[in-house]
């Protein structure tokens, strides 16, 4: 074994043989990297902000200033003598990094084709639903594409490694058995990725539709590569894979448009008028901004023993003002009945029978039905 002075000896050896090429490629690193800097500087401000090449140069500008550095860190250390101690590591060690880096980059770059693509569609005056079918299709792919990049770039990373490679070659034979295993063991994964192809091609939904999903009244908020965020109206968020989508149904309440009907049923006496109820109907439809002017009817849908039910239909131009246009209308026709009609309201008519022993059991006294 080697002693303490030969140890030092030999790193002190090595110190020496690494202090002019460590510090040429330092101060090129740092050379490359102001430059880069003063540069990057010097584009933004001579250019605008939301322009193409704008955003993915900003969106990448710290990765590519890193991929930058590690180039020129790499060439300095190819120019090297090759008789450096541990040259073969430091190369193996910046190639790794610049393997990485370039990951980030195209990861970056990737990202920010959403935007550049919402950019090139805006949202123009009756053009909504095409606008937010692009942007949906766009976040689906730019997520696979994403995470396609990183798998290649983590796979580029390992096969750096002469221990990995030998473990690759030997895996090569057995491929197809490995296949089938990595494909058990990743089909929840590989199943939500290929249900979000599907979705981005077929468009159940699109970001910002209105979904009702397991009893919950939601907004789109945001699309994964294998869950979609859903904004319920409490402002609560609902995670649901994307595989749930492709196998369960669900309810687009703006799929074609974001028009609705919105029903309020209330249920009044038989003796109720029924033109009261219309006209008073009509007077806070008109009075409510919620209301689009185009639909108003009033029904009566349904009937029993004990009272009828009168459907009021009415349109609404989206589902948040349907629901308060519901809760207003509910509410004004209640308070009219209660004001103007308290007797036709929904009552329990019974009949009295006298059990007394001089009628017998059997007698009916006098049935006078309440509201008559």
């Amino acid at each position: 074994m080697l002693d303490a002075v030969e140890v030092a000896g030999a790193l002190e050896e090595g110190l020496q043989a690494w202090l002019v090429p460590g510090l040429l490629a330092l101060f090129a690193v740092i050379a490359t990297y102001i430059t880069y800097r003063v540069t990057l500087a010097l584009v933004r401000r001579f250019s605008e902000r939301r322009t193409v090449p704008r955003l993915f140069l900003d969106a990448a500008a710290k990765a590519l200033g890193v991929v930058t550095s590690l180039l020129v860190l790499q060439a300095m250390l190819n120019a090297s003598p090759d008789d450096l101690p541990l040259l073969p590591a430091v190369e193996q060690t910046t190639l790794l990094l610049l393997i990485l880096a370039l990951t980030w980059a195209a990861v970056r770059l990737t990202s920010v084709i959403g935007e550049v693509i919402v950019l090139l569609n805006p949202v123009l005056e009756g053009q909504w639903k095409r606008a937010r079918k692009v942007e949906t299709q766009t976040r689906f792919l730019v997520r696979c594409l994403n995470v396609l990049i990183v798998i290649v770039g983590i796979g580029a990373a390992l096969m750096t490694f002469e221990s990995v490679q030998r473990i690759g070659a030997s895996l090569l034979a057995s491929a197809g058995v490995g296949g089938i295993i990595l494909g058990f063991a990743a089909r929840p994964v590989l199943s939500n990725l290929l249900a979000g192809m599907q979705i981005a091609l077929t468009q159940p939904f699109r970001i910002d539709d209105v979904l009702y999903v397991q009893d919950e009244w939601c907004w789109v908020e945001e699309v994964t590569a294998t869950y979609v965020v859903l904004r319920v109206w409490d402002l609560r968020r609902l995670i649901v894979p994307l595989q749930w989508f492709i196998e369960h149904p669900f309810q687009n309440w703006s799929r074609s448009s974001s028009e609705l009907l919105v029903p309020v049923f209330i249920w009044v006496d038989y003796t109720m008028p029924i033109e009261p109820l219309r006209q008073e109907f009509s007077r806070l439809l008109h009075n409510l901004p919620q209301w689009d002017g185009i639909l108003a009817t009033v029904q009566v849908t349904d009937s029993n023993d004990q009272a009828v039910q009168v459907r009021f239909l009415m349109s609404a131009p989206d589902s948040t003002q349907s629901w308060d246009l519901r809760c207003a209308i509910r509410e004004g026709l209640v308070t009219f009945i209660q004001q103007n009609y308290p007797s036709q309201l929904p009552r329990l008519r019974a009949r009295l029978m006298d059990t007394s022993p001089e009628f017998g059991d059997d007698t009916p006294a006098e049935v006078k039905p309440e509201g008559g």
